[in-house]
């Protein structure tokens, strides 16, 4: 994990979910998931976009051209665990399609305009993903 992500974590976890700096004021969650390969547990910092119980996330990697490791890493393995606050929550990710997935991309572009400049930056169409509550 990068020095930069851990660092986030560290005070996310220390303020009930809640950091300063460039995602000060923003909904961050914390997203657990196992390595595709390696099986080991890995924590991403994500923004997210709230939806009734469920959750969505978005696999921008800042414009990057390729999808970020998290989103190979919930594609093989979607039970997932979520830190949202001081809560932790275990859930299932599916990745959102067609209509349900147009709207919630430009719902995220309307609620941080950042996003706009990630799709702007790339050719690949950036992944939306939804996090559904599970009964753990």
């Amino acid at each position: 994990m990068s020095d930069w992500n851990a660092s986030i974590i560290e005070e996310f976890r220390a303020n009930g979910g809640k950091v300063g700096g460039p995602f000060q004021g923003a909904s961050l969650l914390l997203l657990h998931t196992k390595g595709a390969r390696t099986g080991a547990d890995r924590v991403h910092p994500l923004m997210y976009q709230a939806k009734g119980e469920d959750v969505v996330i978005f696999a921008s990697y800042a414009g990057a051209p390729t999808h970020p490791a998290w989103f190979h890493n919930l594609v093989a393995d979607p039970e997932v665990r979520v830190e949202i606050g001081d809560d932790t929550v275990a859930m299932r990710a599916r990745v959102a399609e067609g209509t349900e997935r147009d709207e919630l991309w430009e719902r995220q572009k309307q609620l941080a305009p950042g996003f706009a400049d990630y799709e702007a930056k790339t050719t690949r169409q950036i992944p939306v993903v939804v996090l559904e509550r599970t009964s753990e």
